[in-house]
């Protein structure tokens, strides 16, 4: 499919995408804006979950990370898949797989039920992230392809941020479970849109899905989150906890070993000797990892601790949004032509000296002074970032494999949530009360500065390209 043609930054991209282009970037947009809505509007109704099906810190995180587990190990078979079987039908597949696990989510009796939906619901949503990027990669070029990209960061991003808000509203006005069903409708929309477009699937025939390396992947991470959630509650003399710990340890290890002879590995060591990709990598691991942090302990705290309704606690994130959505397509299409290192140094150091205005919080709360120049700073950095990061990372890899580069990105960043998630209560000292939410605040400043820092000394600013394959410059 021919690419649009490349014209001024300051005009509409609509103007410069065909009808085939445009429905393809709506479709890439809903199907990815499901599964990260839906992995951040739990934040907001975990004090509900709690007072209804009981539980305590430890339940909560399982609830959170449940679904990033899932999603963190099999985003990379999604990838493969995508590339074996077509992007067009494993979209669909994991459309309709998540629109049921949704409302297993919202039917759960009790909170051991609602745990394992999660864990379907995250294994759903593996599919559609790879292959609606995937979608865009192969369908736009040059700087109309940062431009789509912006597009895409821009609002997946959002529901990352939004995603507190919508569900406050519906913890408040309607119910919980109601807030994990409010995916029906653009899932509905984008399975509709899917018939509409004459976009080809495009296979790899020499692709396959090396299920035992996902067997190893998902067993080594769910093992030892496990023990870095039960371990404040256990103690590290725990047998509990360190043989899940050192067990889970080893099967990772066998992963990585088995990723370097099978013919077709679903985590591609050789992508990394590309020094923008595995950068790239490095840094969305601290910064995706302090997004999670923050999102989780912001949406609880406030409403535990500051005793605000769980509408205003989702709200609080708002500026955020609204500066990502204003500029991020702007700041891809920018950084497409002059490069992104700059981007993705300031932006994360911007958000952690906004995770550092935090620190105001105090027992006399006050949203407008302690907590909104974190917002409005925070978010600012967040839309410098969030486009160039991603445009950088695949545009350094063979439009051909974009699949299994985006799934390894996203991957990366699920298991950097999925970690500090899991370390919560060691972070923030077994309690998130004022003094937790000062540490877990810091904890985030620090994974922040050190994604600039990577960006930093990491990043080279090189044309994106995927028509010729990019090696460490």
């Amino acid at each position: 499919m021919s690419s649009a043609p490349e014209e001024s930054p300051g005009r509409n991209p609509a103007e410069r995408m065909s009808r085939d282009q445009r429905v393809i970037l709506v479709i890439a947009v809903l199907a990815s804006f499901v599964a990260f809505l839906d992995g951040t509007v739990v934040n907001v109704a975990l004090p509900a979950i709690r007072n209804e099906l009981g539980g305590g810190l430890a339940t909560q995180q399982w609830v959170v990370d449940a679904y990033l587990i899932t999603l963190g190990a099999l985003i990379l078979v999604a990838g493969s898949i995508s590339d074996a079987y077509g992007r067009v039908l494993v979209l669909r597949l994991g459309l309709i797989g998540f629109g049921a696990a949704s409302i297993a989510v919202a039917a759960a009796p009790t909170a051991e039920f609602l745990i394992v939906a999660r864990a379907l619901q995250g294994a759903a949503g593996a599919l559609l992230v790879p292959s609606s990027l995937a979608l865009i990669t192969s369908t736009f070029r040059g700087v109309a392809q940062g431009r789509a990209i912006g597009v895409w960061t821009a609002m997946t991003t959002t529901a990352m941020i939004a995603g507190p808000v919508i569900g406050g509203v519906f913890v408040d006005l309607l119910s919980w479970r109601l807030a994990f069903l409010i995916n029906v409708v653009p899932i509905a929309i984008t399975l509709w849109l899917l018939t509409r477009t004459r976009v080809r699937d495009v296979r790899r025939p020499d692709a396959s899905v090396d299920w035992l390396g996902a067997v190893l992947c998902t067993a080594g991470l769910g093992t030892v989150v496990f023990a870095l959630i039960e371990q404040p509650r256990l103690g590290w003399q725990s047998a509990a906890i360190w043989l899940p710990l050192a067990g889970g340890s080893i099967l990772f290890i066998l992963f990585i070993i088995r990723q370097r002879r099978v013919r077709n590995p679903i985590l591609p060591l050789d992508l990394f000797t590309v020094r923008n990709f595995w950068t790239g990598n490095v840094a969305t691991f601290f910064i995706y990892g302090a997004l999670a942090l923050n999102g989780f302990v912001v949406a609880v705290y406030l409403q535990q601790s500051a005793g605000l309704s769980a509408t205003l606690a989702g709200l609080a994130s708002l500026p955020s949004t609204v500066l990502l959505i204003v500029l991020s397509s702007r700041v891809g299409a920018v950084a497409a032509r002059i490069g992104p290192r700059l981007f993705m140094t300031v932006g994360p150091l911007l958000m952690g000296a906004g995770a550092l205005l935090l620190l105001t919080v105090s027992l006399d709360f006050s949203y407008w002074w302690q907590v909104l120049p974190s917002m409005v700073l925070s978010g600012f950095g967040l839309a410098l970032m969030v486009a160039p990061l991603t445009t950088t990372i695949l545009g350094s890899i063979d439009t051909e494999r974009s699949g299994i580069a985006s799934a390894v990105n996203n991957a990366v960043s699920r298991v950097a949530g999925l970690v500090t998630i899991a370390l919560l209560a060691t972070i923030v000292g077994g309690a998130l009360d004022l003094e937790g939410f000062h540490r877990a605040a810091i904890a985030t400043a620090i994974f922040m500065f050190a994604g600039g820092v990577v960006s930093f000394f990491g990043i080279r600013n090189t044309q994106i390209h995927h028509d010729a394959r990019q090696t460490g410059l």
